[in-house]
This record gives structure tokens, sequence and C-alpha cells, in this order.
């Protein structure tokens, strides 16, 4: 009869996140792995087969937890402008008191498109973004909140890169005024 796993896996990739999103895939050792997950080496390598394999479901687990969150806040009820600045809002807020900027942002970052799973992820998740930056956008046009004519994709597209911009900014310059400023702009140009 196998043994069972002495340590909850959905934790440990819990904690996995919160190192590989400190430090980057490479900047995180498997030692560092290892005592945050207060297991031995060999489980950790039992468990998730790879530090890859770690990273990856690091990376789905911050989807699950950040993008879904920014999802729900747009999907939410009330007005669609709103709903937007509700949106930037959070990232502005969260971009403030957490300075390791976004995850999949910095998964782009670092590996590019040198590698095909980590980019995949990285894609899905900006694609559902701008998808529900669009689909908010969107209901906004008809309910005249915003410009009928205006693309809505590329207004889409241009949050997108705004809330990523934020992201990165404020790794190196969280001043809140300066973000907001950034957030209202952004709004403005809807």
């Amino acid at each position: 009869m196998p043994r069972a796993k002495a340590f909850d896996v959905d934790a440990a990739v819990d904690k996995a996140m919160e190192v590989f999103w400190a430090n980057g895939f490479g900047g995180t050792t498997p030692q560092q792995l290892v005592d945050a997950l207060g297991i031995g080496r060999g489980s950790l390598y039992n468990a998730f087969d790879s530090k890859h394999a770690l990273y990856e479901r690091a990376l789905r687990r911050y989807y699950e937890r950040e993008t879904v969150r920014l999802i729900e806040v747009l999907d939410g009820p009330g007005p669609a402008r709103e709903r937007l600045r509700a949106a930037l809002e959070l990232v502005v807020d969260a971009a403030r008191e957490d300075r390791r900027g976004c995850m999949m942002a910095n998964a782009a970052v670092e590996f590019g498109a040198a590698d095909e799973v980590v980019n995949h992820l990285v894609r899905r998740t900006f694609e559902r973004q701008e998808a529900a930056f669009r689909s908010t956008i969107e209901e906004g046009q008809r309910a005249g909140e915003i410009d009928p004519a205006a693309d809505a994709r590329a207004l889409a597209s241009f949050l997108l890169t705004t809330i990523n911009g934020i992201r990165v900014l404020a790794k190196t310059d969280p001043d809140p005024r300066r973000l907001a400023d950034l957030a209202g702009t952004a709004l403005r140009a809807l």
C-alpha cells in the first residue's frame, strides 16, 4: 500500500508560488523551495517531479488567485465604467502593496518564448484578462458609457498593457499618486 503524502500539496503549491513570485524561476533554488515548503528534497521531487513542474503549478495557482479576482471585478454588477475603474484600482492597490509585480509578466520577461509551457500559460492569462476587459468595454458601449465607435479590442489591449505597466513600474517606483494617475489616464482614454 503506498504511503500517504505527509504534507498538503495545495498549501505547498501556494508556498512555492510565493517563492517563485519573489525570486523568479532562475533565482529560486531547490533548497529555498524545500525550506519554504517544509518538506525534504525527496518529497519535493516525488510530489512535483521537477522544479519546472512545480513552477508551472505555481503559475496556474497565480492565475487562479490573481487573474480570477480581476475578472470577477470586471464581470461584477454595476456600470461598466465603474467596473473598469474598480479593476484598475485593484491593480494599483496591489502593485503599491506588493512590489513583486505580476508573476505572469515576470515569467514573460524571464522566459520570453523560450519555454513553450510557460509561454502558453502567460499568453492564456493575458488573453483571458484582455477578453474580460473587452467584454466590459462592449457592455459600456451598448449602455452609452463608452464611445460605441471606439475599437473595443484595441481599448482592451491598451488596458491590458496599462495594468502590466503599472505592475512593472511599481516594482521600482510605487508612488501611489503616479500609479493612480496612470489608471486615471487610462480611464479617460475610454
